[in-house]
C-alpha cells in the first residue's frame, strides 16, 4: 500500500492532537509533521515534500491563505490541500485556491473518511496520469509518433477521428434540464462536488467530477490549466506572463485564469 505523506498545520495543540489521533484510523496515512504555525509548515513542506496538507486558516503570523502564497512564490510543490477551520464564510475563497476539500471543526470522523476518500481518488489519478505520461514518452520516442496521437489512441482504443463528442452538454437544474451549446461555453471550473460552466454571463452548476465531465468534452475544444479549472481553446484572446513568474490566460470575456506549471507547455501546445 503506498502511503500519503501528511502534515498537520494548525496553531492549537488540541486541534492538532485531535486531528492527528483520528488520522491514525487511516493505515495509509504517513504523518511527517505537526506545524504549530505558517513558518514550520514552510520548513515542513520543504523538507518533507507532503502529498497532503491539512491547514487550519485562522493562525498568528502567516494565515492558511499566506501561507499558500509563499509555499507558490518559493516555487515549492503545493501538497493536496484540505482546510480545517472553525469558520464556515472562508469556503469560496479555499476552493478559489484550490483546495481539496473543506472541513468544519469539530471534525465528523465520517466526513474526515469521506475526505481521505477524495484524497486517494485524487492521488490514484495523478498517479495514472504519471505512468501513461512515461508510456507515451517511451512509445513516442521508439515510434517517432506525436505524442497527442498517442494519448488519443490511448485513451479511446481506436483512432480519434471515429470518435463523436457532442456539441451540448445537458445540465440539470432541479425538474429543468438546459442545454448548453459547449461552443458558447467559455471556461469550466470546479467548486468541491460541483462544477460550474460558465456561459457568457451565465454560469451553470451540475454536479459531476471535473474527471468525468472532462471524459465527455473533446479534447480539442476544452483543455485543462489547473487540476480544478478547463478553458474552450476557442476563447482564448492571449497568453501572458505575469511580473511574478506566474502564467495566466485572457479569454473573450476579460476573464484572467491562473495556469498551473504542470498545465502550461499543455496550453501552449495546443493554442499555437
Amino acid at each position: 500500500m503506498k502511503t500519503i505523506k501528511t502534515i498537520l498545520v494548525d496553531d492549537e495543540p488540541l486541534a492538532r492532537k485531535g486531528l492527528s489521533i483520528r488520522l491514525q484510523a487511516f493505515s495509509d496515512i504517513d504523518l511527517q509533521a505537526e506545524c504549530a504555525n505558517g513558518i514550520e509548515a514552510l520548513a515542513a513542506v520543504k523538507e518533507f515534500e507532503p502529498d497532503l496538507m491539512f491547514l487550519d486558516i485562522q493562525m498568528p503570523e502567516i494565515n492558511g491563505f499566506e501561507l499558500l502564497q509563499k509555499l507558490e512564490e518559493l516555487d515549492q510543490p503545493l501538497p493536496l490541500v484540505v482546510f480545517v477551520t472553525a469558520f464556515d464564510h472562508y469556503a469560496l475563497k479555499a476552493f478559489e485556491v484550490h483546495a481539496l476539500d473543506y472541513l468544519l471543526k469539530p471534525l465528523d470522523d465520517e466526513r474526515l473518511k469521506e475526505t481521505m476518500d477524495k484524497v486517494r481518488g485524487y492521488i490514484e489519478q495523478q498517479n495514472d496520469a504519471q505512468q501513461k505520461a512515461n508510456l507515451v514518452r517511451l512509445v513516442s520516442e521508439v515510434t517517432g509518433e506525436n505524442s497527442d496521437e498517442i494519448l488519443k489512441q490511448l485513451a479511446e482504443g481506436v483512432p480519434l477521428k471515429t470518435r463523436k463528442y457532442s456539441d451540448v452538454i445537458a445540465i440539470k437544474d432541479g425538474g429543468e434540464i438546459t442545454r448548453v451549446k459547449l461552443r458558447d461555453v467559455v471556461w469550466i471550473d470546479a467548486a468541491g462536488d460541483y462544477m460550474c460552466v460558465h456561459e457568457g454571463e451565465k454560469t451553470h452548476i451540475m454536479r459531476k467530477t471535473m474527471k468525468e465531465l472532462e471524459a465527455e468534452l473533446d479534447p480539442n475544444l476544452f483543455i485543462r490549466i489547473h487540476r480544478s479549472a478547463m478553458i474552450n481553446i476557442h476563447q482564448v484572446v492571449k497568453l501572458y506572463t505575469h511580473e511574478n513568474g506566474d502564467y495566466y490566460v485572457v479569454l473573450h470575456n476579460e476573464k484572467e485564469l491562473k495556469v498551473s506549471r504542470s498545465y502550461r507547455d499543455r496550453i501552449k501546445q495546443a493554442i499555437r
